[in-house]
């Protein structure tokens, strides 16, 4: 049996504006409409284009700052 033990948590509470800001933003490009609540109405593949976005950004941006390039 499946157990249901979901890891969705922000572990940095500090991090909580970023990662809602970021989603926000990801989405406006993808064409993506949410709302700021719940979004039960989104398609799996939205969300998936939306999570997936998200982490190329955190990678690209914690790559510049690993070179030295802070700019975005």
């Amino acid at each position: 049996m499946a157990s249901n033990n979901s890891n969705n948590q922000i572990n940095v509470p500090e991090a909580r504006q970023a990662m809602y800001d970021i989603k926000h933003e990801v989405a406006n490009e993808l064409g993506i409409s949410l709302n700021d609540g719940y979004n039960g109405n989104l398609s799996s593949k939205d969300a998936g284009h939306i999570g997936g976005n998200m982490v190329k950004k955190m990678i690209e941006a914690y790559e510049r700052q690993m070179s030295g390039n802070a700019r975005g």
